[in-house]
């Protein structure tokens, strides 16, 4: 059981970094090249590929290369659930902390 809780903590970090869920939340329903993933973010190449490769390494997106670019995919759809739900606590939560 304690894999489980370790593979479970290391996909978590990318639900803790707003880059990371800046990036996730662009492969929700698309698979993004590097080049369209900076152009929309406005990060350097550097960042992305870092941050790409952490999630690379935790599972969650995978890549292929076509020509000279390379693209990114979510690997699994549920993911998209988890990070819906999560969302919809935290708007809940500050709902109600404005009334």
């Amino acid at each position: 059981m304690r894999g489980l809780y370790k593979i479970h903590a290391e996909m978590s970090k990318v639900f803790s970094n707003s880059t990371l869920l800046e990036i996730f939340n662009l492969l929700r329903d698309k698979e993004l090249s590097v080049t369209a993933l900076i152009e929309k973010t406005k990060l350097s190449q550097a960042n992305i590929s870092q941050h790409l490769s952490i999630m690379k390494s935790d599972g969650i997106v995978i890549s292929n290369r076509n020509g000279k670019n390379i693209y990114y995919r979510l690997t699994n759809p549920k993911i998209i659930k988890a990070f819906d739900i999560i969302g919809e606590v935290l708007s809940k939560r500050l709902r109600s902390r404005m009334l």
